[in-house]
């Protein structure tokens, strides 16, 4: 009571001013328009201050990513970025202050609603923040909020209480306060959205955002928490926060330590917390039935001797068997009961009834659980491939136990060794592995985790350069066949285009006029093929083409009737160039010496008619049957005649429109998208599972190029057949990620899902 007094002479108010922990001010009062105002005042200014100073920083960061890029797309996509973030910084600003501004101002005028929903059970975790598919994103920013959460727990804890009482008595937790770190990075998100930067940039920027706003937001929770206690609300308030577990935070506010050890990355302490909140408190004790206390809990020591005596039953079994397709259902059985299994192991050892793991530990076999899960599930893999990567489980989770950085670091050897994995099998079939090369490969290296693996971190390395030399062979061969198979097609496609070109040539300078045979079937065949042949290796623009081109005009001319004493004359000019050049075209598409003078004769007898002389009989019907003659047709066949392709119709043209994709479908869209490099599996009628990766895609044609794994051609597309398969379910688009990534980002989503099961294989 004398410190109230006290207070009030102090700040020569009325009693009306000092608000305790059990008094509530009415919401609609002017009293508490003047406080969260104060309040967002005070946040504005510093805010304002903040993120003013994180900019700055980001041309300098992008920069120096710039000048050690590895390469210069990389270089320029971070020039790319700051151009962005300096064009779009003013926007961004005000977006994410206006933003803090209002959820503040609604504080005020809608108390008994949160502005961000209902508080996540979490605690230091928002759980809809990790359901979004950018999981990188989630994961960078659940690691902001949770550090900054627990390293500001006093000051935000007065915080959040004073607002509590501002606010008509309704609660403020973490996730429901603007400035707190879980509202001020929502906010700066959702004003990221005004960039269009890619996530790589927008990581770099929030990694500055944790620097230079929400690891200084101490300044800011002392300027309200002082601004509200000089008006009297909560004058008496201790900092003490309490946990979500029901444990205390220690005296400086930050949580106490895990009885299980520190959690050691931003990831596992996601995960942690969304395992925590699907458990729920019963979930996390340690007591046995009826109440009792369980045995105490299994140290890492005992765990790891419980899964390797389970492992070397594994081995005990006989070497793995060729994988099939159905084994997938009885692994996946053994996969959701390995919990019970280890805890029945442990039990036998200790001779004693088991108890429950530590929740840490528990966490981690739920973890691995469901990462294997998710390769059995997964099918980007083939099923003989999931039988046989799923027998890693027991390995995995001896590695996860002793290092639990395991998830956290794609750069960890047990990590890459089974993303390495997965990448060869995604591209395997039994087709392009008639020689199980690649199968042997991947059930060596399993045997030998199982055999061999004991608590020797080592063995990842090697086991990782031992897959990594097989992956190089295998890769020079199969580019080198995959050069030939694309050069193949590049070659055919300019074959292609060249006859389309000569025959289009010839008949828009034929036109409307009707050639006698002999010169048509010259110009159609024969010279067509000249024309191919010139375009193929001198191009069209070169003086041969040219010169080739002016020889059908000249020879279309020849064939128009000479009646007069000037035309007579002409036509007789015009004939020592013409047998000139067709002599030479001829003899370039390898026509024999007897064959171009018996066409010559022919033409001779035909011009000696035009000419208006006496031609016999027997050389005439000849060159009138000519239209069959053999000399004409002796083409060799690497130049076959271009008559059948003078139309010069796309593929796609003579596809059935009933079966055709619209342009606007997502089929449609997904074509358009792909890029070399990206597998496909192909599923058609009476024919075996393939798969292959996109090779090439010709810029004349547009046509898809498929390879399997070894290089060699599958099939080729035009776009609107692919897009059809897409839509029939013949074809599908496999990840492009890699099995870490898809399995992570999955069971983050999983978690976050309502009604999800708290973890994978209980007991």
């Amino acid at each position: 009571m004398q410190h109230f007094m006290g207070n009030r002479m102090n700040e020569a108010s009325d009693s009306s001013r000092v608000v305790s922990l059990t008094q509530r001010l009415d919401p609609t009062s002017e009293r508490v328009g003047e406080l969260i105002n104060a309040v967002r005042n005070i946040a504005s200014r510093r805010l304002q201050q903040m993120i003013g100073n994180m900019f700055e920083q980001v041309d300098d960061a992008l920069f120096d990513l710039a000048e050690k890029a590895e390469n210069n797309a990389a270089q320029m996509h971070y020039f790319d970025g700051m151009r962005d973030v300096r064009k779009r910084r003013p926007i961004v600003e005000r977006s994410f202050l206006a933003t803090i501004s209002r959820d503040l101002g609604e504080m005020a005028r809608a108390p008994t609603h949160s502005p961000f929903g209902t508080p996540s059970p979490g605690g230091a975790v928002e759980l809809t923040l990790v359901a979004e598919n950018e999981l990188e994103e989630s994961l960078a920013i659940t690691s902001m909020i949770s550090k900054n959460e627990s390293r500001l727990g006093r000051d935000l804890f007065a915080v959040n209480q004073r607002l509590s009482v501002i606010c008509g008595g309704q609660k403020i937790e973490d996730a429901g306060n603007p400035v707190a770190p879980a509202g001020l990075t929502r906010a700066f998100r959702q004003a990221l959205h005004e960039l269009t930067a890619d996530m790589r940039v927008k990581l770099i920027i929030y990694k500055l955002f944790d620097r230079y706003v929400l690891s200084v937001l101490e300044e800011l929770y002392r300027e309200i928490n002082a601004e509200l206690v000089r008006a009297g609300v909560l004058p008496q308030l201790r900092h003490e926060a309490s946990r979500n577990d029901g444990t205390k935070a220690g005296a400086d506010g930050q949580p106490a330590a895990d009885a299980a050890g520190d959690i050691p990355s931003d990831l596992l302490q996601t995960l942690h917390a969304l395992f925590s909140a699907r458990r729920g408190p019963a979930g996390n004790g340690n007591a046995g039935a009826g109440g009792l206390p369980a045995s105490p809990m299994p140290s890492a020591n005992e765990l790891l001797g419980a899964l390797s005596v389970l492992q070397s039953q594994i081995v005990s079994a006989g070497p793995l068997l060729y994988a099939r397709a159905g084994d997938t259902a009885n692994l996946s059985n053994e996969v959701m009961h390995l919990k019970e299994q280890l805890l029945s192991q442990i039990g036998a050892l200790r001779g004693e009834r088991a108890g429950h793991v530590s929740t840490i530990d528990e966490d981690t076999i739920d973890l691995v659980g469901m990462l294997f899960e998710f390769i059995l599930e997964d099918r980007n893999l083939p099923a003989q491939m999931q039988v046989l990567l799923a027998r890693l489980q027991i390995p995995y989770l001896k590695a996860a136990i002793i290092d639990r950085k395991m998830f956290a670091n794609r750069q960890h050897p047990a990590r890459r060794l089974l993303d390495g994995l997965a990448e060869q099998a995604k591209g395997w079939s039994e087709e392009s592995d008639r020689d199980r090369r690649l199968h042997d490969k991947v059930k060596t290296i399993v045997e030998q985790l199982l055999h061999d693996f004991d608590d020797d971190m080592e063995i990842f390395d090697r086991l990782l350069a031992d897959l990594q030399q097989f992956q190089e062979v295998n890769r020079r061969r199969s580019e080198l066949a995959e050069q030939r198979v694309a050069e193949s097609s590049r070659g055919r496609e300019k074959l292609e285009q060249a006859r389309r070109r000569a025959a289009r040539e010839i008949i828009d300078r034929i036109g409307t006029q009707k050639l006698p045979p002999l010169l048509h079937g010259v110009l159609a065949r024969a010279w067509a093929n000249h024309l191919v042949l010139t375009l193929l290796r001198q191009g069209d623009d070169s003086a041969e083409f040219r010169s080739a081109l002016h020889f059908v005009d000249d020879f279309i001319a020849s064939s128009r009737p000479a009646r007069d004493p000037e035309s007579r004359q002409l036509l007789r000019k015009m004939l020592p160039g013409i047998e000139r050049a067709l002599r030479l075209g001829l003899a370039n598409v390898a026509f024999q010496e007897q064959d171009i003078e018996r066409l010559l004769a022919q033409l001779q007898t035909y011009y000696r008619q035009q000419l208006g002389e006496k031609v016999d009989d027997a050389a005439l019907a000849e060159i009138t049957a000519v239209a069959g003659d053999a000399a004409i047709l002796a083409i060799p066949d690497s130049v076959a005649p271009v008559a059948a392709s003078t139309t010069g119709a796309d593929d796609d043209a003579d596809m059935d429109e009933s079966a055709s994709v619209p342009m606007d479908t997502p089929e449609w869209r997904q074509v358009q998208a792909l890029q070399p490099g990206t597998w496909l599996e192909f599923r058609l009628a009476e024919e075996p599972m393939a798969r292959a990766k996109l090779s090439w895609i010709s810029p004349m044609s547009g046509r898809y190029l498929f390879v399997n794994r070894r290089g060699l051609k599958v099939a080729d597309y035009a776009p609107q057949e692919l897009a059809l398969l897409l839509a029939k379910g013949d074809a599908t688009i496999l990840a492009s990620n890699a099995l870490f990534d898809r399995a992570m980002s999955a069971i983050v989503d999983r978690l976050s899902q309502p009604g999800t099961p708290p973890d994978a294989g209980d007991a």
